[in-house]
């Protein structure tokens, strides 16, 4: 393994959404992740048939051992394993792990420096704690869903990267390094209670203080940042497509007015919101006499804080990602490469998913474990 994680050990309990995020994260930084899939039974059915398959892009680069954890041996072997690793990523609902005798306690007295990293939606606990809920309820809670989207429409999904990815996949991956630092230190471990409640409300921190400072509104789209400024928005042009402009610094606006030739004296009162929505107007019939591509050819790398809108076929062949390696293809699917990027210590390209319980016994069999144990598992049909 390369990368600044080269020589962690990571047990992963493979759930969906942040858990495997985190996980990747880790595994392209170097870190050794072993993923500790379910046994499925013949022919049982998944509502996710992406999982497990070379398309499951998160579950890159590491290696799948599937176990019947209802099966003691199952468990005692996922616990062998735990004993061997620096950390251990899980994502399932409070108390699960426990009732599987494989929760913080239990493994951090068989383990004392382990790093014991959970997510959930509403945290360890709370009054939501034990709750159904998905990517969209959380961010709803942490207040940043409501500041999303148009004014006189209901604020839209934000895809599932504010909650998920963002506030629960990433700060989960980062608050495990900083555990794994300070029992480098202390020789003991710890539990990371990530919840996807908090992190939302994490990355929303400079709106709270904006807020506290009377400089956002509590009305979406009448803000700098949120659509209801005419130099921060997005436009649609001639052929359908759409730009995105983000002229806000004097400097940035001036040239933007300069290359599209705007000399109304209007476009000189832009921080007077009472004439944002006739100068939104102005920009949105301004924007439709060109097409995409004709826009990039004169805005494109200038001073205006300008970029196409790309969809997910375009982004990857656009000049400037194609130039970085923001993204490469692993076994025959496109996705985004490892981020972000060492000068030393650099991360390698990860290896494609393997499916679950593909390498089982080569698992094992690395950590620790005896071909007789091994051999005992596989008849016993825990692996």
């Amino acid at each position: 393994m390369t990368g600044p994680l080269s020589g962690v050990r990571v047990v992963e309990m493979v759930g969906i959404g942040p858990c495997p995020f985190a996980a990747m994260m880790l595994a392209d930084m170097g870190a050794e992740v072993i993923r500790i899939d379910r046994k499925a039974s013949p022919g049982a059915d998944t509502p996710y048939p992406v999982l497990g398959t070379r398309h499951d892009v998160m579950a890159r680069g590491r290696r799948s051992l599937a176990l019947d954890l209802k099966n003691a041996a199952g468990r005692c072997a996922a616990m062998k394993l735990i004993e061997r690793a620096d950390v251990l990523l899980e994502g399932f609902r409070p108390g699960v792990m426990e009732r599987l005798g494989l929760g913080p306690d239990d493994c951090l007295e068989r383990n004392p420096k382990l790093v014991y990293g959970r997510v959930t939606g509403w945290g360890q606990a709370g009054p939501l704690a034990q709750a159904a809920g998905h990517d969209i309820n959380y961010v709803a809670l942490s207040g940043m869903l409501y500041s999303t989207g148009r004014a006189d429409s209901p604020p839209p999904p934000p895809l599932n990267l504010v909650g998920d990815f963002g506030g629960g996949g990433m700060m989960l991956a980062f608050g495990v390094v900083c555990a794994v630092l300070e029992a480098r230190k202390s020789g003991q471990g710890q539990v990371v209670d990530a919840a996807m409640t908090d992190g939302a409300a994490l990355l929303g921190a400079m709106m709270y203080g904006l807020r506290s400072a009377g400089s956002w509104s509590g009305q979406r789209e009448g803000n700098l940042l949120d659509g209801g400024a005419p130099f921060y928005d997005t436009y649609a042009c001639a052929d359908g497509k759409f730009i995105s402009i983000g002229a806000i610094e004097p400097q940035f606006f001036a040239t933007l007015l300069k290359l599209t030739g705007q000399v109304d004296p209007l476009f000189t009162r832009r921080w007077n919101k009472a004439h944002w929505p006739e100068l939104q107007e102005r920009f949105a019939e301004l924007f439709l006499t060109k097409t995409r591509d004709e826009w990039c050819r004169l805005l494109e790398g200038t001073e205006v804080c300008f970029a196409p809108v790309l969809d997910l076929i375009e982004a990857p062949r656009h000049p400037h990602n194609a130039a970085r390696g923001t993204f490469v293809e692993i076994d025959g699917v496109t996705q985004p490469a490892p981020a972000p990027r060492f000068s030393r210590t650099a991360t390698a390209t990860p290896g494609a998913p393997s499916s679950p319980g593909a390498d089982s016994e080569a698992i094992l069999a690395d950590w620790g474990f005896t071909q007789q144990s091994i051999e005992a598992l596989r008849k016993g049909e825990v692996i």
